[in-house]
């Protein structure tokens, strides 16, 4: 067992757990933390893999209401209005991702590219909380399957690495008017069926990069994505119901152009 290896996975475990349900982009920070460590063991699979931890996270954190729908799949109207929801806003990303996800991988999962949008995206933040909230919904189950649409149709930027699938949804949410703490909620929701597809397709195309030598990496990055996805999902929660998203923008720009300077002066050799 590489215990270095081991080492690695658990940063990255930690990194997707922090930052997959903050608006800052958890595949922009894997891709950045990858480089300053070395890692790139199998490549995006276990990137995609231990975003189950994070998944499970929102799973258990929120088992009530995903316990209630289940039970109430075929009998209650509202449960029903609540999958019906998840599956509109799930299909925009779904449909762009198999037309597109090859060529994003290819020219846009680098440093460089990631910390432009990093930066852009915290400007968009900054737009988005300074301009006037007109909040229409105030409750996940009061939410449209137009609103669901529009969601779906901000998560399909999220798919440019650095944008970050969190604020895309967030950001987005707040723009139609949803509810700050309701916009945060459908964005954990809608990760469920988003990442389990992702990650169950990436896992299905690189199947035959897999072997059991690599499971106790990945055991221990999923194990800790899912402890500080957890606490990362509770906290968020709690801070946005009386503050705004601007912390997190103000850090998305800082940390961006961090990347862009030490591109530019040698500090760090990015992949480019």
């Amino acid at each position: 067992m590489d215990l270095l290896l081991i080492f690695k996975a658990i940063i990255m475990g930690i990194v997707e757990g922090v930052t997959e349900f903050l608006p800052i982009s958890s595949t922009g920070h894997l891709i950045v933390v990858g480089d300053l460590i070395n890692f790139h063991n199998d490549g995006r699979v276990f990137e995609i893999a231990i975003q189950l931890g994070a998944i499970l996270a929102v799973v258990v954190e929120y088992r009530r209401k995903f316990t209630q729908v289940a039970c109430g799949m075929f009998s209650d109207p509202q449960a029903q209005r609540f999958i019906l929801n998840l599956l509109i806003a799930f299909l925009p990303a779904a449909v762009v991702g198999v037309m597109f996800i090859s060529l994003i991988k290819t020219y846009l999962f680098n440093a460089l590219s990631v910390a432009t949008m990093l930066i852009l995206g915290g400007l968009v933040i900054l737009w988005a909380e300074r301009r006037k909230h007109e909040i229409r919904v105030m409750d996940v189950d009061q939410m449209s399957w137009k609103d669901a649409l529009k969601v779906g149709l901000f998560q399909v930027l999220s798919m440019i690495p650095g944008t970050s699938r969190s604020g895309a949804t967030i950001i987005g949410g707040l723009f139609i008017g949803l509810d700050r703490k309701v916009a945060a909620e459908f964005s954990f929701f809608l990760a469920v069926p988003t990442m389990v597809a992702a990650t169950f397709y990436d896992i299905y195309k690189h199947r035959d990069m897999l072997e059991m030598g690599d499971f106790p990496m990945f055991a221990a990055g999923f194990i800790t994505a899912f402890v500080s996805a957890w606490i990362a999902v509770r906290t968020l929660v709690r801070y946005v119901a009386n503050h705004s998203y601007e912390i997190f923008a103000w850090y998305r720009i800082a940390f961006g152009l961090f990347i862009l300077i030490s591109a530019y002066t040698g500090w760090v050799s990015w992949t480019i």
